[in-house]
């Protein structure tokens, strides 16, 4: 007999992940750093799989902890996943123009030389869909990622919406399923939390 969490259970895509690809939570995933969470991952080897959460906001802002850039409008943190928490990261559009850049697909890269960088958005003052910056990432070992996919608990897409940079919050999460197609509609539709209901 069915059970309830059947009718929303949907076979995984069979994509498998990569550098550049992103993966969107299944709905039942009640973690605190995963749910609803679209990652991106930055690295996927056999030693493991590096990436971060884009659509978690804090409410934390750059501008508070880097005196030359307090004048600029604010920049916001994003939870980049539960490991290294205390270490600020960052993705951009800029390439060659920040040294020691980390190509992560076409006109996407991560880190850099963060002087650089700051110097740059000193300059330029306008960063509005260039740069997007993290505290901690999220990590798996060898094996694990590929065995949460099996289990259902990610979608992999290699789809990377052009809206990353802006994306903070449960509706990129909505947007990036849409993408998917219609056979994840009753994931789009299910509660946050079905035991309110």
């Amino acid at each position: 007999m069915a059970t309830d969490s059947d009718i929303f259970k949907i076979k995984h895509n069979n994509l498998h992940p990569g550098k550049g690809s992103i993966l969107i939570a299944e709905p039942f995933l009640q973690d605190a750093y995963f749910q609803r969470a679209v990652v991106l991952l930055i690295e996927h080897n056999l030693n493991g799989t590096m990436g971060f959460v884009l659509n978690k906001k804090t409410d934390l802002v750059i501008n508070d902890f880097f005196p030359d850039l307090e004048k600029l409008s604010e920049i916001p943190i994003y939870l980049g996943g539960p490991i290294g928490s205390n270490r600020l990261f960052f993705i951009h559009t800029l390439g060659d123009l920040i040294p020691d850049s980390v190509k992560i697909s076409d006109g996407l890269y991560f880190d850099g030389d963060f002087d650089t960088l700051k110097q740059y958005m000193i300059r330029e003052r306008s960063i509005a869909g260039k740069m997007k910056f993290f505290l901690g990432y999220s990590g798996w070992t060898q094996g694990q990622l590929g065995s949460e996919i099996e289990e259902d608990a990610w979608i992999v897409s290699h789809s990377i919406n052009t809206h990353i940079m802006s994306a903070n919050d449960e509706t990129f999460w909505r947007r990036s399923m849409e993408v998917m197609g219609k056979k994840y509609k009753t994931w789009i539709n299910f509660p946050k939390d079905p035991y309110l209901n």
